[in-house]
């Protein structure tokens, strides 16, 4: 079945433009032409779901992009989620452990009884000193 791109763009919920531009960067293989205007089928649809999917699990175009092209072409596609999902998700934990990180200093800021920035410094430098021996929260 052909569909327009203003079609695929409403069923998938992307615009025409975002369309464009996914054949642009290679993640949708060039359509047939119809009277010079792009004709897609069910298989643009069903990819731009994929696209879709990946991003909201976080994946970049570079890496939906080797979902897609940078795998033997008998790699299924299973095996492929999995190289890709196991990487995504080392990634996220670690972002994760930042984020408490900085959750930590910005409750620790929030109690911050400094008169002005300098003792602040001076504060942060005794803690260095300190935390070289054991770990603990920042002080203020």
């Amino acid at each position: 079945m052909e569909i327009s791109i203003g079609t695929l763009a409403q069923q998938s919920g992307l615009t025409a433009s975002t369309i464009r531009y996914y054949e642009e960067v290679g993640l949708l293989p060039r359509p047939a032409r119809t009277g010079g205007k792009r004709v897609f089928d069910d298989a643009t649809l069903d990819r731009l779901l994929v696209i879709q999917f990946a991003k909201q699990a976080g994946f970049s175009l570079r890496e939906i992009r080797r979902l897609f092209d940078g795998f033997d072409s008998t790699t299924p596609a299973g095996a492929r989620w999995r190289k890709l999902a196991t990487a995504k998700l080392a990634e996220i934990e670690e972002q994760a452990m930042r984020l408490e990180a900085m959750r930590m200093l910005l409750r620790a800021a929030l109690k911050c009884g400094c008169v002005d920035l300098d003792a602040c410094g001076k504060r942060l430098r005794q803690f260095q000193r300190s935390s070289n021996v054991q770990r603990s929260s920042p002080p203020h």
